[in-house]
Protein backbone atom coordinates (compact mmCIF):
# COMPACT_ATOMS: atom_id res chain seq x y z
CA UNK A 1 0.00 0.00 0.00
CA UNK A 2 1.32 3.29 -1.20
CA UNK A 3 1.58 6.13 0.86
CA UNK A 4 0.65 4.99 3.91
CA UNK A 5 0.44 7.27 7.34
CA UNK A 6 0.61 4.46 9.57
CA UNK A 7 2.74 1.48 9.93
CA UNK A 8 0.94 -1.76 8.49
CA UNK A 9 4.66 -3.19 7.45
CA UNK A 10 6.92 -3.83 10.13
CA UNK A 11 6.95 -7.39 11.88
CA UNK A 12 6.70 -7.29 15.86
CA UNK A 13 7.82 -9.93 18.00
CA UNK A 14 5.80 -10.97 20.40
CA UNK A 15 6.62 -13.78 21.96
CA UNK A 16 6.90 -13.54 25.74
CA UNK A 17 4.54 -10.80 25.99
CA UNK A 18 1.76 -13.71 27.58
CA UNK A 19 0.12 -13.23 23.76
CA UNK A 20 -2.91 -15.95 23.54
CA UNK A 21 -2.40 -16.13 19.91
CA UNK A 22 1.71 -16.50 20.14
CA UNK A 23 3.00 -17.80 23.43
CA UNK A 24 0.02 -20.62 24.28
CA UNK A 25 0.61 -22.80 21.69
CA UNK A 26 4.20 -23.38 20.09
CA UNK A 27 3.86 -23.00 16.19
CA UNK A 28 5.68 -21.29 13.82
CA UNK A 29 2.88 -19.09 12.08
CA UNK A 30 -0.38 -18.61 14.57
CA UNK A 31 -3.12 -17.39 11.98
CA UNK A 32 -6.00 -18.59 14.13
CA UNK A 33 -7.44 -16.22 16.98
CA UNK A 34 -8.73 -13.02 15.75
CA UNK A 35 -6.54 -10.72 17.05
CA UNK A 36 -4.34 -8.33 14.45
CA UNK A 37 -0.02 -8.48 14.36
CA UNK A 38 -0.31 -4.50 13.22
CA UNK A 39 0.53 -2.14 16.35
CA UNK A 40 -2.35 -0.22 17.64
CA UNK A 41 -3.08 2.93 16.65
CA UNK A 42 -0.33 6.19 17.91
CA UNK A 43 -2.99 8.38 19.67
CA UNK A 44 -4.13 4.97 21.62
CA UNK A 45 -0.92 3.88 22.79
CA UNK A 46 0.00 8.02 23.77
CA UNK A 47 -3.29 7.98 25.64
CA UNK A 48 -2.70 5.03 27.57
CA UNK A 49 1.37 5.82 28.39
CA UNK A 50 -0.21 9.26 29.65
CA UNK A 51 -2.60 7.61 31.91
CA UNK A 52 0.33 5.13 32.84
CA UNK A 53 2.64 7.86 34.31
CA UNK A 54 0.06 8.51 36.88
CA UNK A 55 1.27 5.88 39.23
CA UNK A 56 -2.42 4.89 41.12
CA UNK A 57 -4.35 1.94 39.07
CA UNK A 58 -7.23 1.77 41.49
CA UNK A 59 -10.53 0.36 40.94
CA UNK A 60 -12.18 3.26 37.85
CA UNK A 61 -15.67 4.08 37.24
CA UNK A 62 -16.97 4.51 33.81
CA UNK A 63 -17.24 7.89 32.50
CA UNK A 64 -20.36 9.44 30.48
CA UNK A 65 -17.37 10.21 28.01
CA UNK A 66 -17.20 6.79 27.07
CA UNK A 67 -20.86 6.30 25.75
CA UNK A 68 -20.52 9.34 24.40
CA UNK A 69 -17.66 8.25 22.38
CA UNK A 70 -19.74 5.72 21.21
CA UNK A 71 -22.71 7.53 20.47
CA UNK A 72 -20.55 10.30 18.28
CA UNK A 73 -19.35 6.77 16.68
CA UNK A 74 -22.47 5.09 15.40
CA UNK A 75 -24.19 8.28 14.35
CA UNK A 76 -21.17 9.34 12.33
CA UNK A 77 -19.96 6.11 10.72
CA UNK A 78 -23.16 4.55 10.35
CA UNK A 79 -26.27 7.49 10.74
CA UNK A 80 -27.13 5.34 14.24
CA UNK A 81 -28.84 7.35 16.95
CA UNK A 82 -28.89 6.16 20.60
CA UNK A 83 -28.91 7.35 24.00
CA UNK A 84 -26.52 6.70 27.20
CA UNK A 85 -29.59 5.41 29.03
CA UNK A 86 -30.15 2.66 26.61
CA UNK A 87 -26.73 1.64 27.07
CA UNK A 88 -24.42 -0.14 29.66
CA UNK A 89 -20.91 -0.79 30.05
CA UNK A 90 -19.65 -4.62 29.87
CA UNK A 91 -15.97 -6.39 30.04
CA UNK A 92 -16.60 -7.62 27.04
CA UNK A 93 -19.34 -8.99 23.97
CA UNK A 94 -19.16 -12.47 25.38
CA UNK A 95 -18.92 -12.22 28.84
CA UNK A 96 -22.31 -9.93 28.53
CA UNK A 97 -23.73 -12.64 26.29
CA UNK A 98 -23.52 -15.08 28.75
CA UNK A 99 -25.13 -12.90 31.46
CA UNK A 100 -27.80 -12.31 28.66
CA UNK A 101 -28.09 -16.61 28.49
CA UNK A 102 -28.49 -16.52 32.17
CA UNK A 103 -31.13 -14.09 32.86
CA UNK A 104 -33.28 -14.51 29.94
CA UNK A 105 -33.50 -18.46 29.22
CA UNK A 106 -33.74 -21.09 31.77
CA UNK A 107 -31.60 -24.26 32.13
CA UNK A 108 -32.42 -27.05 29.66
CA UNK A 109 -33.90 -23.83 27.08
CA UNK A 110 -32.45 -24.42 23.49
CA UNK A 111 -30.93 -21.05 21.79
CA UNK A 112 -30.96 -20.17 18.32
CA UNK A 113 -27.79 -19.83 16.13
CA UNK A 114 -27.08 -19.63 12.33
CA UNK A 115 -24.31 -21.66 11.85
CA UNK A 116 -21.64 -21.54 10.97
CA UNK A 117 -20.67 -19.23 13.51
CA UNK A 118 -18.22 -17.79 16.07
CA UNK A 119 -17.22 -21.25 18.29
CA UNK A 120 -17.34 -19.54 21.99
CA UNK A 121 -21.61 -18.97 21.25
CA UNK A 122 -21.34 -22.50 21.07
CA UNK A 123 -19.57 -22.85 24.67
CA UNK A 124 -21.27 -20.47 26.68
CA UNK A 125 -24.57 -21.69 25.45
CA UNK A 126 -23.82 -25.18 26.70
CA UNK A 127 -21.64 -24.61 29.90
CA UNK A 128 -24.62 -22.47 31.03
CA UNK A 129 -26.74 -25.85 30.36
CA UNK A 130 -28.66 -24.62 28.04
CA UNK A 131 -28.89 -26.14 24.41
CA UNK A 132 -27.84 -25.03 20.77
CA UNK A 133 -30.47 -24.71 18.28
CA UNK A 134 -28.67 -24.43 14.59
CA UNK A 135 -30.05 -22.35 12.16
CA UNK A 136 -27.44 -23.64 9.59
CA UNK A 137 -26.28 -21.12 6.53
CA UNK A 138 -27.26 -22.39 3.01
CA UNK A 139 -23.92 -22.29 0.86
CA UNK A 140 -24.59 -22.34 -3.02
CA UNK A 141 -22.01 -21.14 -5.50
CA UNK A 142 -19.65 -19.57 -2.76
CA UNK A 143 -21.68 -17.73 -1.17
CA UNK A 144 -23.56 -18.02 1.98
CA UNK A 145 -27.64 -17.00 2.92
CA UNK A 146 -30.05 -17.86 5.36
CA UNK A 147 -32.84 -20.52 5.40
CA UNK A 148 -35.97 -18.51 6.44
CA UNK A 149 -37.98 -21.35 6.20
CA UNK A 150 -36.21 -22.91 8.85
CA UNK A 151 -35.54 -20.24 10.90
CA UNK A 152 -39.15 -19.47 10.98
CA UNK A 153 -39.59 -22.93 12.23
CA UNK A 154 -36.73 -22.84 14.87
CA UNK A 155 -37.44 -19.26 16.62
CA UNK A 156 -40.94 -21.06 17.45
CA UNK A 157 -39.20 -23.46 19.77
CA UNK A 158 -37.07 -20.77 21.94
CA UNK A 159 -36.70 -17.26 24.11
CA UNK A 160 -33.56 -16.21 22.41
CA UNK A 161 -31.69 -15.83 19.84
CA UNK A 162 -28.05 -14.56 18.81
CA UNK A 163 -27.38 -12.76 15.86
CA UNK A 164 -23.66 -12.46 14.66
CA UNK A 165 -23.47 -9.49 12.18
CA UNK A 166 -21.17 -9.46 10.29
CA UNK A 167 -20.53 -13.39 10.28
CA UNK A 168 -18.23 -14.37 11.74
CA UNK A 169 -16.11 -16.98 10.15
CA UNK A 170 -18.11 -16.60 6.78
CA UNK A 171 -17.46 -12.27 6.65
CA UNK A 172 -20.95 -11.80 4.98
CA UNK A 173 -22.99 -8.45 6.11
CA UNK A 174 -26.51 -9.32 6.37
CA UNK A 175 -28.49 -7.30 3.80
CA UNK A 176 -31.37 -4.60 5.67
CA UNK A 177 -34.18 -6.78 3.80
CA UNK A 178 -32.08 -9.99 5.49
CA UNK A 179 -32.20 -7.97 9.12
CA UNK A 180 -35.29 -7.10 8.49
CA UNK A 181 -36.95 -10.33 8.07
CA UNK A 182 -35.42 -12.05 11.35
CA UNK A 183 -36.65 -8.51 13.36
CA UNK A 184 -40.10 -9.68 11.78
CA UNK A 185 -39.89 -13.50 12.76
CA UNK A 186 -38.38 -12.63 16.33
CA UNK A 187 -41.12 -10.53 17.02
CA UNK A 188 -43.65 -12.85 15.61
CA UNK A 189 -42.28 -15.83 17.84
CA UNK A 190 -41.50 -13.81 20.99
CA UNK A 191 -38.02 -14.14 20.52
CA UNK A 192 -35.15 -11.55 21.96
CA UNK A 193 -32.30 -11.36 19.66
CA UNK A 194 -28.85 -10.06 20.80
CA UNK A 195 -27.03 -8.67 18.22
CA UNK A 196 -23.03 -9.46 18.55
CA UNK A 197 -22.05 -6.46 15.94
CA UNK A 198 -18.25 -6.59 17.17
CA UNK A 199 -16.61 -6.58 13.89
CA UNK A 200 -18.99 -4.00 12.17
CA UNK A 201 -16.11 -1.76 11.61
CA UNK A 202 -14.10 -4.41 9.50
CA UNK A 203 -15.50 -4.16 6.59
CA UNK A 204 -14.02 -3.41 2.56
CA UNK A 205 -13.35 0.21 1.68
CA UNK A 206 -16.54 1.43 0.47
CA UNK A 207 -18.67 -0.39 1.89
CA UNK A 208 -20.83 -0.73 5.51
CA UNK A 209 -22.18 -3.00 7.46
CA UNK A 210 -25.73 -2.30 8.83
CA UNK A 211 -26.93 -2.23 12.09
CA UNK A 212 -29.77 -4.22 13.65
CA UNK A 213 -32.74 -1.63 13.89
CA UNK A 214 -33.79 -1.00 17.38
CA UNK A 215 -36.36 -2.88 18.82
CA UNK A 216 -38.30 -3.83 22.40
CA UNK A 217 -37.01 -7.51 21.78
CA UNK A 218 -33.03 -6.32 20.47
CA UNK A 219 -30.14 -6.21 22.51
CA UNK A 220 -27.16 -4.87 20.52
CA UNK A 221 -23.04 -5.53 21.38
CA UNK A 222 -20.76 -3.07 20.36
CA UNK A 223 -16.90 -3.11 21.14
CA UNK A 224 -13.86 -1.13 19.73
CA UNK A 225 -11.96 -3.83 20.70
CA UNK A 226 -11.54 -5.99 17.07
CA UNK A 227 -11.30 -2.92 15.13
CA UNK A 228 -8.43 -0.86 16.76
CA UNK A 229 -6.70 -4.15 18.02
CA UNK A 230 -7.53 -2.89 21.94
CA UNK A 231 -9.03 -6.72 23.21
CA UNK A 232 -6.92 -6.94 25.95
CA UNK A 233 -8.32 -4.18 27.74
CA UNK A 234 -12.07 -5.97 27.82
CA UNK A 235 -14.23 -3.30 27.34
CA UNK A 236 -17.58 -3.42 25.47
CA UNK A 237 -20.93 -2.01 26.07
CA UNK A 238 -24.52 -3.14 25.27
CA UNK A 239 -27.73 -1.48 24.33
CA UNK A 240 -31.46 -1.91 23.93
CA UNK A 241 -34.07 0.45 23.80
CA UNK A 242 -36.28 -1.61 26.39
CA UNK A 243 -35.63 -0.65 29.90
CA UNK A 244 -36.97 -3.29 31.88
CA UNK A 245 -34.59 -5.48 29.71
CA UNK A 246 -31.67 -3.54 29.79
CA UNK A 247 -32.18 -3.10 34.05
CA UNK A 248 -32.37 -7.28 34.12
CA UNK A 249 -29.36 -7.12 32.08
CA UNK A 250 -27.90 -5.03 34.06
CA UNK A 251 -28.98 -6.74 37.22
CA UNK A 252 -27.06 -9.85 35.74
CA UNK A 253 -23.79 -8.76 34.73
CA UNK A 254 -23.35 -6.84 38.07
CA UNK A 255 -24.10 -10.21 39.94
CA UNK A 256 -21.90 -11.90 37.40
CA UNK A 257 -19.26 -9.16 38.17
CA UNK A 258 -18.85 -8.66 33.95
CA UNK A 259 -19.54 -4.72 34.57
CA UNK A 260 -16.20 -3.74 36.21
CA UNK A 261 -13.75 -1.28 34.53
CA UNK A 262 -10.04 -1.93 33.75
CA UNK A 263 -8.29 1.08 34.31
CA UNK A 264 -7.02 1.56 30.75
CA UNK A 265 -10.06 0.46 28.94
CA UNK A 266 -11.75 4.14 29.36
CA UNK A 267 -9.07 5.57 27.90
CA UNK A 268 -8.28 3.17 24.82
CA UNK A 269 -12.01 3.48 23.62
CA UNK A 270 -11.86 7.33 24.20
CA UNK A 271 -9.02 7.76 22.37
CA UNK A 272 -9.95 4.97 19.72
CA UNK A 273 -13.47 6.48 18.88
CA UNK A 274 -11.94 10.01 19.01
CA UNK A 275 -9.06 10.54 17.65
CA UNK A 276 -8.15 7.30 15.54
CA UNK A 277 -10.53 7.30 12.71
CA UNK A 278 -8.23 7.68 10.12
CA UNK A 279 -5.88 4.64 11.30
CA UNK A 280 -9.13 2.07 11.12
CA UNK A 281 -9.60 3.54 7.88
CA UNK A 282 -6.30 3.22 6.34
CA UNK A 283 -6.50 -0.03 8.29
CA UNK A 284 -9.61 -1.23 6.12
CA UNK A 285 -7.43 -0.23 3.04
CA UNK A 286 -4.40 -2.62 4.42
CA UNK A 287 -6.76 -5.63 5.23
CA UNK A 288 -8.47 -5.16 1.42
CA UNK A 289 -5.22 -5.49 -0.39
CA UNK A 290 -4.20 -8.73 1.71
CA UNK A 291 -7.42 -10.18 1.02
CA UNK A 292 -6.60 -10.22 -2.36
CA UNK A 293 -3.36 -11.19 -2.44
CA UNK A 294 -5.26 -14.43 -0.62
CA UNK A 295 -7.49 -14.25 -3.50
CA UNK A 296 -4.57 -14.15 -6.16
CA UNK A 297 -2.19 -16.42 -4.22
CA UNK A 298 -5.38 -19.28 -4.30
CA UNK A 299 -6.22 -18.71 -7.65
CA UNK A 300 -2.68 -19.68 -9.23
CA UNK A 301 -0.83 -21.46 -7.11
CA UNK A 302 -3.17 -23.40 -5.08
CA UNK A 303 -6.31 -23.79 -7.09
CA UNK A 304 -8.01 -26.62 -4.78
CA UNK A 305 -8.67 -24.17 -2.45
CA UNK A 306 -11.24 -21.97 -2.68
CA UNK A 307 -11.76 -18.49 -0.81
CA UNK A 308 -15.11 -17.87 -0.11
CA UNK A 309 -16.62 -14.04 -0.89
CA UNK A 310 -16.91 -12.05 1.79
CA UNK A 311 -17.05 -7.98 2.27
CA UNK A 312 -16.34 -7.74 6.41
CA UNK A 313 -13.42 -9.11 9.32
CA UNK A 314 -10.22 -10.00 8.74
CA UNK A 315 -11.18 -13.39 9.48
CA UNK A 316 -10.99 -15.85 5.92
CA UNK A 317 -13.20 -18.64 4.99
CA UNK A 318 -11.64 -21.45 2.95
CA UNK A 319 -12.91 -24.39 0.80
CA UNK A 320 -11.51 -26.91 1.47
CA UNK A 321 -13.43 -29.23 0.63
CA UNK A 322 -12.24 -30.92 -2.73
CA UNK A 323 -8.86 -32.12 -0.32
CA UNK A 324 -11.38 -34.54 1.07
CA UNK A 325 -9.96 -34.34 4.38
CA UNK A 326 -11.72 -33.42 7.58
CA UNK A 327 -11.17 -30.29 8.96
CA UNK A 328 -9.39 -31.29 12.49
CA UNK A 329 -7.26 -33.65 10.67
CA UNK A 330 -6.26 -30.58 8.03
CA UNK A 331 -5.69 -28.17 10.72
CA UNK A 332 -4.13 -30.53 12.78
CA UNK A 333 -1.87 -31.78 9.70
CA UNK A 334 -0.62 -28.09 8.46
CA UNK A 335 0.81 -27.35 12.34
CA UNK A 336 2.08 -30.61 12.49
CA UNK A 337 3.63 -30.32 9.01
CA UNK A 338 4.22 -26.33 8.35
CA UNK A 339 3.78 -24.76 11.65
CA UNK A 340 1.23 -23.12 10.55
CA UNK A 341 -2.22 -23.03 12.79
CA UNK A 342 -5.48 -22.07 11.02
CA UNK A 343 -9.08 -22.79 12.66
CA UNK A 344 -10.59 -25.96 12.03
CA UNK A 345 -14.00 -25.47 10.35
CA UNK A 346 -15.77 -27.80 12.30
CA UNK A 347 -15.30 -25.29 15.34
CA UNK A 348 -17.71 -23.16 14.14
CA UNK A 349 -20.51 -26.02 13.40
CA UNK A 350 -20.84 -29.05 11.77
CA UNK A 351 -21.36 -27.72 8.82
CA UNK A 352 -18.14 -25.84 8.42
CA UNK A 353 -16.19 -29.25 8.35
CA UNK A 354 -14.64 -28.67 5.17
CA UNK A 355 -13.48 -25.28 5.22
CA UNK A 356 -10.05 -23.44 7.45
CA UNK A 357 -10.35 -19.84 8.83
CA UNK A 358 -7.54 -17.87 8.35
CA UNK A 359 -6.62 -14.88 10.22
CA UNK A 360 -5.02 -12.27 7.55
CA UNK A 361 -4.73 -9.32 10.29
CA UNK A 362 -0.92 -8.97 9.66
CA UNK A 363 1.99 -7.64 7.35
CA UNK A 364 2.42 -8.66 4.19
CA UNK A 365 5.13 -10.59 4.75
CA UNK A 366 3.63 -12.77 7.51
CA UNK A 367 0.73 -13.45 5.17
CA UNK A 368 3.12 -14.47 2.25
CA UNK A 369 5.01 -16.50 5.11
CA UNK A 370 1.00 -18.24 5.80
CA UNK A 371 0.60 -18.40 2.20
CA UNK A 372 3.63 -20.33 0.96
CA UNK A 373 3.04 -22.57 4.20
CA UNK A 374 -0.39 -23.37 3.43
CA UNK A 375 0.66 -24.15 -0.40
CA UNK A 376 3.22 -26.56 1.11
CA UNK A 377 1.41 -28.71 3.53
CA UNK A 378 -1.26 -29.01 1.08
CA UNK A 379 0.86 -30.44 -1.34
CA UNK A 380 2.60 -32.23 1.42
CA UNK A 381 -0.88 -33.86 2.37
CA UNK A 382 -1.95 -34.28 -1.52
CA UNK A 383 0.92 -36.76 -2.48
CA UNK A 384 0.28 -38.63 1.14
CA UNK A 385 -3.36 -38.88 -0.37
CA UNK A 386 -1.65 -39.91 -3.73
CA UNK A 387 0.62 -42.24 -2.56
CA UNK A 388 -2.15 -43.98 -0.11
CA UNK A 389 -4.33 -44.12 -2.89
CA UNK A 390 -7.04 -42.29 -1.82
CA UNK A 391 -7.08 -39.57 -4.67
Amino acid sequence: MKNTRYDFESVMDRHNTNSLKWDFFDDDLPMWVADMDFSVAPKIQKTILSRANHPVYGYTIVPDELFEAYIGWWDRRYGLKMSRDDMAYAIGVMPSIASMIRCLTDVGDEILIQSPVYHVFYYFIEDNNRKVLENQLVYEDGKYRIDFDDLDEKLSKVKLMILCNPQNPVGKIWSRKDLDRILELCIKHDVIVISDEIHCDLTDPGVKYNPFKSADNVVRCLSPSKSFNIAGFQSSVIETVNSELLDKIKTQMHIDNSDACNVFATTAVISAYNESEDWLDELREVLYENKQTVKEYLESELPIVKLVECDATYLLWLDCSALNTPSKALSGFLRENQGLFLSAGIDFGECGDNFLRMNIACPQELLLQGLSKLKAGVTALENIHRLSGNI
